[in-house]
């Protein structure tokens, strides 16, 4: 009847707290008004067989229901119930004839935990008078027909017909201050604790993103100040004549802390109330003024990470760091990787170390999981930084000289590793399996080391070295980035990414398969593609070229967590992808790589044309140099996973033979198994023996795995370290910082991935929000605006293929999946390095 907002507002006045007054319009209102008007109809066949996806129909479809609100009238009933609710809420206000209120939506489904729609319909404030009040109610009612929120409950599989919006009319609080209360610390779960954010004046300036505004920790239960952030505040939404505006925040105010450490505590012991009302963690709306708190919202918070106790080192002495190896594990790691695979490759990296840096106390470098996660650890002397610089000068020479050899022999063994496993695995023991299953991933491990002592930095100085020689020795002020004279290189993504466009465009051709295609669903095509011999149509010439794209590009992974599937082992990515070709939503590589090679072709000539002989002799030598190594980067880690397909088969293999003798359910549980857990089940197998049971325990280290990833893993352990400000920027308020990787600027939805399992609610336009990517991601970045991540940096995966793409991107934000919620619309300026969170 009134909407998650109204029922919210009413339930905190109910019980005493201090919420602004006001009264409620119902949804019968809004209902009544469709009714009278005979809206319904007109809004179905503007959007009848409108599809969300497609910006301009979509405008275009707005546009037409707007037009029929603006002409609609409010019945004479209505008009008549909100007049003298209005005179009777003044004349409870001290009688004013028109006094200040605001005019807010209130969404029939907001606030719920599967479906958040709040910020999806408008606000206005600082309305005055029973006629501007009417025609805001009716601005509100018609933002249930905004392109945003079309398309957002599209995706929700809502029905135009099933919508109804209430307005809340409230009185506007002439704010001193403003601001949000997390009555649980959103970045980690940590429930003993508010974070607070605060801003002068109105709230709208910190919702809208035109302040970065201060933000405070407070101990819930004694009141004490654990941390404050201080921003220098330069605008402020204040009331006025027309409504809002901004305006420029005193200079004896920007840098001066908007609340008092008691007004802090005030503010907490307010939001503990609050959160004991609604029996769990809730996110609160607050306003000051006159040195009174008011509540102005509160909404329970549905996706709070779980709040481990401790993030303890095995040394406390240590740096700890989500980066390097960590970078392509985003999530928990399974426990066969966890006890299997990390200990492998810490004994590779060591080996690196020690070869490389002559590094003699080898325990003091270490891979940690903490929490599931794993982090790089390393105790910091000046000996290690000395060593590492004299390493790096040292070796230098040889590295850039071998490393393409170094790469193609470690590739080559790799690849040997897992060849004897492309053959019938039932004639092998269990321990036999086990034991290859090692060999393969020891290859990988060692593939790994090379690669990061070879292509990958190679790369990464080629492209610093030519950047600087660029911006300081040729650029002019007109010129294009130092990028742009690298883009178009065919490296190993781009051309899975083409194979896989053109495997899309040849179904699209084919009338029987297009139609497979588009009319069936993709769980059943997937069935289909891993039966022994798949049916009609994708039989023949389809599966021919099917195997043909997996035999180059099947083992790309997507984490270098073997429990995770890859293209060979999951068709689901690749269905996505054809099924996007059918509805033009899959962006042609061909072109894109055709556009960019003429582009740099034309910016190399121009420049080439005018420098002098010395210049232009290094330019093109610098510039060669990093045209070659920067795709044999790409090329290094899109074969990191060379071996994974047979890796996988031999361990899914081994799940069969246990789940067979009921020592667990699926074959694929394996993977929830400790190394030791799996070496005495294969002993025991091969011996005949009976095999103990684990599914109790499969049960609930999935339990506690989805736990673990709901957190939000520290970049850095200790959280407040140096180590910190080199790999993540402090963020604050509603805005998020990091590493400006490419540079322009978007607003829209965001689009958070975890995986592969979630390409599917990928639409164009949207913003790609994940932990990293990986060379398998990079089809998504042809129809992506712009990438945010949580870790890596501006050489990483992500950062190279969104400049290629020309998108704007921001890295290492720390938090981005934890702190953006799928959907929601978010600003990502990827000059500056801030992504803005609006109102969700």
């Amino acid at each position: 009847m009134v909407g998650g907002k109204g029922q919210s507002l009413a339930k905190l006045a109910r019980a005493g707290l201090p919420v602004p007054d006001g009264f409620h319009l119902t949804t019968l209102a809004y209902k009544r008004f469709v009714e009278a008007n005979g809206l319904l109809p007109k809004i179905l066949q503007a959007l009848e067989n409108l599809d969300a996806a497609d910006p301009a129909r979509l405008e275009q479809a707005v546009l037409r229901i707007r037009q029929e609100f603006s002409a609609a009238r409010i019945p004479d009933e209505i008009t008549a119930e909100t007049s003298a609710a209005y005179a009777a809420f003044a004349l409870r206000r001290g009688g004013q004839a028109e006094i200040a209120v605001a005019v807010r939506s209130s969404a029939t489904a907001e606030d719920l935990p599967e479906a958040s729609f709040a910020g999806q319909q408008e606000t206005y404030l600082n309305i005055r008078g029973v006629q501007a009040v009417l025609e805001a109610i009716k601005q509100c009612w018609a933002s249930l027909w905004t392109a945003r929120a079309i398309a957002y409950r599209s995706r929700q599989g809502i029905a135009p017909n099933a919508v109804a919006l209430a307005v809340v009319i409230q009185e506007l609080v002439s704010a001193d201050a403003a601001g949000v209360m997390f009555t649980a610390n959103p970045l980690d779960g940590k429930r003993g604790e508010c974070v607070i954010t605060a801003a002068w004046g109105l709230g709208e300036s910190i919702v809208g993103g035109l302040v970065t505004p201060d933000t405070l920790t407070v101990d819930k239960a004694t009141g004490k100040l654990l941390t404050s952030k201080i921003s220098e505040k330069r605008l402020m939404t204040v009331r006025s004549a027309a409504g809002t505006q901004e305006q420029a925040v005193p200079r004896a105010l920007q840098k001066k802390a908007v609340l008092t450490r008691q007004q802090a505590a005030r503010l907490a012991s307010l939001g503990v109330k609050i959160e004991q009302l609604y029996e769990m963690p809730v996110d609160i709306e607050w306003v000051l003024a006159g040195g009174k708190f008011s509540v102005v919202q509160a909404r329970p918070i549905t996706s709070l990470p779980e709040a481990p106790r401790q993030w303890l080192r095995a040394n406390p002495k240590s740096l700890c760091a989500r980066s390097s190896f960590a970078e392509f594990l985003p999530d928990p790691l399974s426990p066969l990787f966890a006890t299997l695979a990390v200990p492998i490759a810490l004994q590779k990296s060591r080996q690196l170390m020690k070869d490389v840096m002559d590094f003699k106390n080898l325990e003091e470098y270490t891979f940690e999981v903490i929490h599931g996660y794993l982090y790089l650890g390393f105790v910091m002397s000046w000996d290690i930084v000395w060593k590492a610089i004299k390493a790096s000068a040292l070796n230098a020479k040889a590295m850039l000289q071998n490393q393409m050899q170094r790469w193609a022999d470690v590739r080559a063994r790799s690849r040997a590793a897992a060849e004897p496993w492309r053959r019938d695995l039932t004639e092998v023991n269990a321990a036999g399996l086990l034991a290859g299953a090692r060999g393969m991933f020891t290859a990988t491990a060692e593939y790994y080391t090379v690669a990061q002592s070879g292509p990958i930095p190679v790369a990464q100085v080629s492209e610093i070295i030519f950047g600087t020689f660029y911006r300081m020795l040729v650029k002019r002020r007109a010129d294009p980035p130092a990028v742009a004279f690298l883009l178009g290189s065919d490296s190993l993504p781009l051309r899975a990414e083409k194979s896989l466009y053109d495997l899309a465009s040849w179904v699209t051709a084919e009338a029987c398969l297009g139609q497979y295609f588009a009319s069936t669903p993709t769980a059943l095509i997937c069935t289909d593609l891993r039966a022994p011999q798949p049916p009609e149509p994708l039989a023949g010439p389809f599966a021919q070229r099917y195997t043909a794209h997996l035999a180059e590009f099947g083992h790309a992974i997507y984490d270098l967590d073997f429990a995770k599937a890859t293209p060979a082992d999951d068709p689901t990515p690749i269905v996505e992808a054809i099924k996007a070709r059918l509805d033009n939503r899959l962006a042609n590589p061909h072109e894109r790589q055709a556009a960019q090679v003429a582009q740099r072709d034309l910016a190399t000539q121009a420049v080439l044309h005018r420098l002098d002989p010395l210049r232009r002799k290094w330019f093109a030598r610098l510039l060669k140099w990093a045209r070659e190594s920067g795709p044999e980067r790409e090329n290094c880690i899109a074969d990191l996973g060379l071996g994974y397909p047979e890796l996988r088969r031999v361990l899914v293999e081994l799940g069969v033979r246990f789940a067979t003798a009921g020592a667990i359910d699926r074959p694929e549980d394996v993977f929830w198994l400790e190394e030791p857990e799996v070496s005495v089940l294969a002993a025991a197998l091969d011996a005949s023996a009976p095999l103990t049971a684990h599914q109790r325990q499969v049960a609930a280290r999935k339990a506690r795995w989805q736990r673990q990833r709901e957190a939000s893993p520290p970049v850095t352990l200790p959280e407040k370290s140096f180590l910190r400000s080199l790999l993540v920027h402090e963020s604050a308020g509603n805005q998020l910082k990091g590493y400006p990787a490419s540079a322009g600027q978007v607003t829209a939805p965001a689009c958070v991935l975890r995986g592969p399992e979630d390409f599917g609610r990928m639409r164009p336009g949207d913003v790609i929000v994940a932990v990293t990517t990986t060379p398998a991601w990079t089809p998504l970045f042809g129809i992506a605006s712009a990438v945010v991540t949580d870790i890596g940096g501006p050489l990483s995966h992500s950062s190279i293929v969104a400049r290629e793409y020309g998108i704007p991107a921001v890295m290492a934000t720390g938090s981005a999946t934890r702190r953006i919620q799928h959907g929601q619309i978010i600003t990502v300026d990827g000059s500056a390095g801030i992504v803005t969170l609006h109102e969700a």
